[in-house]
This record gives structure tokens, C-alpha cells and sequence, in this order.
């Protein structure tokens, strides 16, 4: 195009300018349209958002059905993106994790586990970033296309050091929607405490790619985690206790137990035991492990799942009362378990009433430095 081309066009325009300024000046400066149109009338409503519902519920069904694992269920959540209609169905479809087994949504990561099996992922750790990432699945693709669930940093500070947990492993900050909580421990890191950002993680859910509204955070306090001081500096195996305040003891004893005592006349009576409630939080405690004369270190039984010995290995069981008369396989049934399989990979399984948030903060806590702990 010719400068004097260019030149003609600009005046053309500035003639035009100035005769609709002339026809159109009033007091106002500036020009209303005849008919306000809503954002929403322009925007074209997709030829799939008129199916019939039974159809609907269908495609849907058979959708989630076909793709169980990922990186196929993505078809799924890609079903919830289509239209409101389509994501209601599909939250409706789609079950929870306690009852299918399945990660699916971002808010699974919040929900319970299976009661049956354990869900089986894995965690990466980077000493260079200090950040640890959990991943879906058994082990390590050689593809390393896993998928990714929770994401944590270490952050040291003077007097605690936080681990800042998201839905991505490159946005920590707690501003943004991905932010889903923190464990935060003490100055000697023998206690550990749990953060749950419900904001967050229900924002994530609606708008995983856009900035949380900035409304007032409402973290509380899931869980706490202890371990035990080893003065003495004897050889053996950290000791942790977790209290996981958001879990009621009832999840794992489902009716009121009757208690055997014996009486100062030799005769046996039932009684309920008034002083432990089923409502109060519920105990986890690590699974004693047992002496090998052979190996000449102690030893779990992991199943498979863990083939290095490192001191950060541990299982977690309920910790219930013996006078409680809960079924024996309730005290020896493994929550969760964590442990070493190469250099920076560790497993982690988890099952009911833990959720993968909470198995991975309890996780990463055997990360911190513990020299109280250690023999």
C-alpha cells in the first residue's frame, strides 16, 4: 500500500469522525447503542447442549466405563467441560472414589478412598527445586506422561518449615486457584500440622485455569503428626502417631462396641464404655515391624511395592482401643503405607478414610529432617 493511500484512508475516516459527531453531539459525549445485548445471547450455544437427558446419560455412562485409567479418563473430564447440562450428568454419572476406585475430578484428591483396595500412586522427589511431586499409577512410565495430582515445595523458615501443596507443580503461591493446603512443622520437625484450604480446593473444581475470587480462605486444621522422640538414640524405626481430627473413630467402627470387665465377685458383665466415643478423631499409628536375623534390620511387609530399605519407610494402622470390640482385621488392615523404590521414587498407597490430600501430607513429612527421631 502507497503513502498517499494510506493518507486518503485517514481522512476518510477522520471526515466520517467528524460528521457523526456533528449529527450525533448532545449533552453526552457519548454514544449509547438502541438495545442492550447480554454477553450471553452472543455467545453460540453448542449443538450438544440440546441432547435428550437419556441419551445424554448414556454417552456419558459408556464414557466412563470404557476409560478407566489415564491418560484415556481425560475423555471424561472432557465430558463435564462440554455445557452445564453435560457436567451435571457427568457429576452425577461419575462416583466417588471411596466407591469406584477411581481419581477423576480435582475434588477426589479431598474424598475418601476405597475400602476394598488401596489406590496406588507414586512420588517424585527433586532436591535441587525441594519440591515433590505425586503422580497416579504403580511406578514410573517410561514415557513419563503420568498423571499428576498434588505438587509440594518446601519452604524453610526461622522457627517452622512449610510444605505448600497444589494441584501444579509450577504455581505455589496461595493466591492462585491450584493452592489446596500446607503442612507446617515445629522447630524441631517432630510435629507436623495439616492445612486444608476448602476455598481453594472448591474454586479448583469450577475454574481450574482462572485466579480464585479473593474471598476470605477458610483453612482448618485436618490433622496433626507426631513423632516420637528417640532420647535414648536407640537403633530402630521412627514412631509416628496421627490424629486426624476431620476423621471420627466411627469410620472404621461402624456400631458401638460392648466391653467385656470382670467384676470383684468373679462374674462377667457387659457394659458400653461411656469414656471413649466414636465421635472423636481418629489414631493412626505405624505398624511394628519385625526383626530379621538374616537381613539384620527390621522388616514390613510391603507386598511388592517397596524393594529399598530407607528409614522413612513406614505402614499405618488404626490405632483402637482393645477394650473397643472391633474386628480383628481392623487393627492389622494398613490405611496406608509409604516407602523407598529408587533413588528419589517412592510409593505411596492409601485406602479409606484417607484421601490422597491428606496420604500425601502425612508423606512428605518423613521428608523433613528429624535428628530427635534417629538413632
Amino acid at each position: 500500500m502507497s503513502f498517499k493511500s494510506i493518507l486518503r484512508d485517514l481522512k476518510e475516516v477522520r471526515d466520517g469522525l467528524g460528521g457523526i459527531s456533528k449529527r450525533t453531539w448532545s449533552k453526552s459525549s457519548h454514544i449509547a447503542p438502541d438495545h442492550t445485548v447480554t454477553p450471553s445471547e452472543n455467545i453460540p450455544q453448542s449443538p450438544w447442549a440440546s441432547l435428550p437427558p437419556e441419551l445424554l446419560h448414556e454417552i456419558v455412562r459408556r464414557v466412563e466405563e470404557s476409560e478407566a485409567a489415564w491418560p484415556a479418563r481425560a475423555a471424561v473430564v472432557s465430558c463435564a467441560s462440554v455445557c452445564k447440562s453435560w457436567r451435571g450428568i457427568t457429576m452425577e454419572t461419575v462416583r466417588v472414589p471411596e466407591q469406584c476406585g477411581k481419581l477423576t475430578f480435582p475434588i477426589s484428591l479431598k474424598q475418601p478412598g476405597p475400602r476394598d483396595l488401596p489406590i496406588q500412586c507414586f512420588i517424585k522427589r527433586n532436591r535441587a527445586t525441594a519440591t515433590y511431586i505425586l503422580y497416579y499409577g504403580l511406578m514410573p512410565s517410561e514415557t513419563e506422561k503420568d498423571k499428576l495430582l498434588l505438587a509440594a515445595r518446601r519452604v524453610r523458615r526461622a522457627t517452622c518449615t512449610d510444605f505448600v501443596i497444589s494441584l501444579s507443580a509450577k504455581n505455589f503461591s496461595r493466591r492462585s486457584s491450584t493452592y489446596v493446603g500446607k503442612l507446617r512443622s515445629g522447630f524441631l520437625g517432630t510435629k507436623f500440622t495439616i492445612y486444608d484450604n476448602q476455598t481453594a480446593s472448591s474454586t479448583a473444581q469450577a475454574q481450574p485455569k482462572q485466579a480464585s475470587p479473593k474471598l476470605p480462605a477458610t483453612s482448618y486444621t485436618s490433622g496433626s503428626i507426631t513423632y516420637e522422640l528417640n532420647v535414648l538414640r536407640t537403633r530402630g524405626p521412627r514412631r509416628m502417631h496421627c490424629v486426624m481430627d476431620s476423621i471420627p473413630l466411627s469410620s472404621v467402627i461402624s456400631e458401638p462396641s460392648l466391653v467385656k470387665e470382670e467384676v470383684s465377685s468373679g462374674e462377667t458383665s457387659s457394659t458400653h464404655k461411656e469414656n471413649i466415643s466414636l465421635d472423636q478423631p481418629l489414631v493412626l499409628k505405624n505398624k511394628s515391624p519385625r526383626w530379621h536375623e538374616q537381613l539384620q534390620c527390621w522388616c514390613l511387609n510391603f507386598k511388592g511395592r517397596v524393594t529399598v530399605a530407607s528409614v522413612k519407610n513406614f505402614q499405618l494402622v488404626a490405632d483402637i482401643d482393645p477394650s473397643l470390640d472391633a474386628l480383628p482385621e481392623e487393627h492389622e488392615r494398613v490405611i496406608l503405607q509409604f516407602g523407598k523404590i529408587g533413588k528419589d521414587i517412592f510409593t505411596m498407597d492409601y485406602r479409606y478414610p484417607l484421601s490422597a490430600f491428606q496420604a500425601f501430607a502425612i508423606c512428605i513429612s518423613s521428608f523433613d529432617t528429624k535428628p530427635a527421631c534417629e538413632g
